[in-house]
């Protein structure tokens, strides 16, 4: 299964900028948001990386896949961006899954907005000079086979569980524009067939999503490139 996250670091454009690495003992199923490595498939690891809110490449996946090669990481992974700094990561168990979420909530949206006049393709507003960064990105690893099915259930009962947590905190929103989840379980092993918050590994799923969101969304989060220009 997946390792503890380990804490670590690249330089780049000057800075050394902090980045999370899991590595996994054995292939895991996945699936996944993330611009690297979305989609469903067997995945060896998953890397969550800070960035600056000044991040402007449209090369995401070609970026996050040089950062792969940079610290040694083998075969194919998940890869994350985030403008939180990711040494705040939040961890949280409920009865075998375990969950990993960097909470940044300076954007917050809601996810069916009106679309701006002449024009049916809303565009993400630029974040403002020190603007609280905002994505949300969550880790998620099951102890049990998933099935294809349960694991889209899956990621769709986490974001349930995210939305329910941003409006505990007082927000009318559902996230923000860049949020992005990764869920990973075995590959081997009788597939659950549901991942819905009441089914026996979504209902604790939801509870650590939960509550990871709930507390890493409660501080104030300053966003690592201000930090570091302050």
């Amino acid at each position: 299964m997946l390792t503890e996250p380990t804490l670590t670091s690249r330089h780049e454009d000057g800075w050394d900028v902090p980045l999370l690495v899991w590595r996994a003992d054995r292939p895991l199923l996945a699936v996944s948001s993330a611009p690297l490595g979305g989609g469903i498939g067997v995945r060896n690891w998953v890397v969550n990386a800070t960035v600056p809110m000044s991040y402007h490449r449209d090369d995401p996946a070609e970026h996050l896949a040089g950062l792969a090669g940079q610290l040694g990481l083998d075969g194919p992974g998940v890869g994350l961006l985030t403008g939180v700094d990711v040494a705040e990561v939040v961890a949280r168990t409920d009865t075998g899954v375990r969950v990993w979420a960097t909470v940044g909530l300076g954007t917050p949206l809601q996810a069916a907005e009106p679309a701006p006049a002449g024009s049916t393709v809303p565009e993400p507003a630029p974040a403002e000079s020190g603007a609280r960064v905002g994505t949300v990105n969550i880790v998620i690893q099951v102890p049990a086979r998933l099935g294809d099915a349960a694991l889209v259930n899956a990621v769709a009962t986490a974001t349930e569980a995210k939305v329910q947590a941003i409006r505990e905190l007082g927000l009318v929103a559902t996230g923000t524009p860049t949020d992005a989840v990764t869920v990973l379980c075995p590959v081997d092993g009788a597939p659950a067939a549901y991942g819905g918050p009441r089914s026996t590994w979504g209902a604790p799923l939801a509870r650590a999503v939960h509550a990871a969101v709930l507390a890493g969304g409660a501080g104030s989060v300053v966003p690592w490139s201000q930090r570091r220009t302050a």
